[in-house]
């Protein structure tokens, strides 16, 4: 069921075993917490703008990326219970972001979490992509 753990047998510690299977401890924490928070925001009726949103989508992204470009040069570092935390703070930032995106394609909000995600990434990717998998 790759879609639950995204991850290679190399990786399962960064999983969590539920009943022989696999899900991404990241992921666990993000998804979950992406959709209540834009159900929420959509029955709030949250405002579109507010002035924070910005700086608020990015400081709760950056927790999650730093953790996974971590993980990407020291593969066995860090634990699953940081990565859940993480994944609740991006999953926050996702819902908020989302919920603006469904009303008004491409808002700031959103451009500037892809931008951050995509500066991070990238190099990330590259500086990394090379390197043999273990086994």
């Amino acid at each position: 069921m790759f879609w639950l753990s995204h991850h290679h047998p190399d990786e399962y510690n960064r999983t969590y075993l539920f009943g022989g299977l696999r899900v991404c401890a990241r992921c666990l924490g993000t998804y979950p917490v992406m959709l209540a928070a834009l159900v929420a925001l959509f029955v709030a009726r949250a405002p579109l703008r507010w002035r924070w949103d910005v700086p608020a989508v990015l400081l709760l992204t950056l927790p999650a990326l730093v953790d996974w470009a971590v993980g990407r040069f020291r593969p066995a570092s860090g634990s699953n219970a940081v990565r859940s935390v993480t994944g609740v703070l991006l999953g926050l930032a996702l819902g908020r972001s989302l919920h603006v995106h469904l009303q008004r394609p491409l808002p700031e909000v959103l451009l500037a979490q892809a931008g951050l995600v995509t500066a991070v990434a990238v190099p990330v990717i590259l500086a990394t992509y090379r390197k043999p998998r273990p086994g």
